[in-house]
């Protein structure tokens, strides 16, 4: 299979496979999650907490008090990642047509160079936060397969990405191609690996703070 070959099925029956085992599993996922069971909540709630799902959704995304002097990689790296991540995906053009094909659904989008900053912001800070782990004995003893797959399920396609824009490689569209590919390796695991958090992890917040405001504690 030649390097157009390959980018040809990666954009067609290979983005279409990904995509549906995707969606597939996240609502697999999903229902796995919301028939785990609870028992029946017999007690009256504490107190009133309107909005204490959403409240925990927000404070959740802010270091606890103390932790930001104490692990400053941990939580730097990790906001920079994931917003050069977020601008990566979400506000590059041609991502945004892609979606606009898929779900039609369209947004502005960034200019090029603030995209291009954003997602070497992204890998810079993917390459700390893994040497801040493996420097670390304790997060590197805590640390299973399932933690680096993650980290290379994300990684690749930051990386295949910015070689194919900047035409790093002197095969431009087996670059393209890998680096589609990864996106779709990403995609096709996502609800199967730690990834899933993706779609799970604002509903657990909220719930969580939902339950702690019924109880009348903190969240």
């Amino acid at each position: 299979m030649t390097g157009l070959e390959l980018l040809t099925w990666a954009r067609g029956p290979g983005f279409a496979f990904a995509l549906a085992l995707c969606l597939f599993g996240i609502v697999l996922r999903l229902i796995e999650i919301r028939t785990l069971g609870r028992k029946a909540d017999l007690a009256p709630a504490r107190t009133v907490t309107p909005g204490s799902g959403w409240r925990t959704i927000f404070t959740r995304s802010l270091p606890p008090p103390g932790m930001l002097k104490r692990a400053p990689l941990t939580y730097i790296g990790g906001y920079v990642f994931h917003i050069g991540l977020a601008v990566a995906v979400f506000l590059f053009v041609p991502h945004i047509e892609l979606i606009r094909g898929v779900l039609g659904l369209r947004w502005p989008g960034l200019p090029n160079l603030f995209v291009d900053i954003a997602t070497v912001a992204a890998i810079l800070a993917m390459i700390a936060v893994l040497g801040g782990r493996l420097t670390d004995p304790v997060k590197r003893f805590l640390s299973r397969g399932g933690d680096w797959l993650a980290w290379g399920l994300t990684f690749v396609p930051l990386a295949t990405g910015y070689a194919a824009y900047h035409h790093l490689f002197e095969n431009y569209t087996l670059t393209l191609a890998a680096h589609i590919l990864s996106a779709e390796l990403f995609l096709a695991l996502l609800p199967f690996t730690k990834l899933v958090h993706v779609a799970s992890l604002f509903m657990a917040r909220w719930y969580n703070g939902d339950i702690a405001g019924r109880k009348g504690v903190a969240s």
